[in-house]
């Protein structure tokens, strides 16, 4: 059976960055289950899925375009320190929930000082080309509850909705 929309596919993946440093992988753990053609993987990834079989081995990069995009500047911002209910220290590298105006987002502290904390809510990953080294373990039709759920329901069924 083939990686088409609507398939239930689980896959085994290692994301590496440019430098070759492993970002992201499932090697050693459980496979990574997704519905194909919802949008639960970046345009690049999924577009070269298309077609292929469980069994079959995928390496690609990806470019920011058809990944996570290029770095958006106006994502970057100075927020006033009080901004912060933060009991210790706030340092770079630290991940918080901001309230935006596209809603919650996640944004990283990329500078502190002493009256102000700038930070980026692009993703960890824009800019970057991603490399992906992809074996597909399974591909299946996806039932019809997985398909209006947006997920692969495990053994047992799936969580209360």
């Amino acid at each position: 059976m083939q990686v088409t929309e609507n398939r239930a596919v689980t896959i085994h993946y290692t994301l590496t960055n440019q430098a070759g440093d492993v970002v992201d992988s499932s090697r050693d753990g459980e496979p990574l289950p997704y519905i194909h053609g919802i949008g639960a993987l970046v345009p690049g990834l999924e577009r070269e899925l298309e077609g292929k079989s469980a069994g079959d081995n995928v390496a690609v990069t990806v470019q920011p375009e058809e990944g996570y995009g290029h770095k958006v500047l106006e994502l970057v911002q100075s927020v006033p320190r009080e901004v912060f209910q933060l009991d210790g220290e706030i340092e770079v590298g630290m991940r918080f929930q901001a309230e935006t105006d596209n809603g919650v987002e996640m944004v990283e502290v990329i500078a502190v000082d002493d009256k102000a904390v700038t930070v980026d809510a692009n993703h960890p990953l824009a800019g970057e080309a991603l490399n992906f080294d992809v074996d597909i373990v399974e591909v299946r039709e996806a039932t019809a509850e997985e398909i209006e759920h947006g997920h692969i329901h495990g053994e047992g069924g799936c969580h209360q909705h």
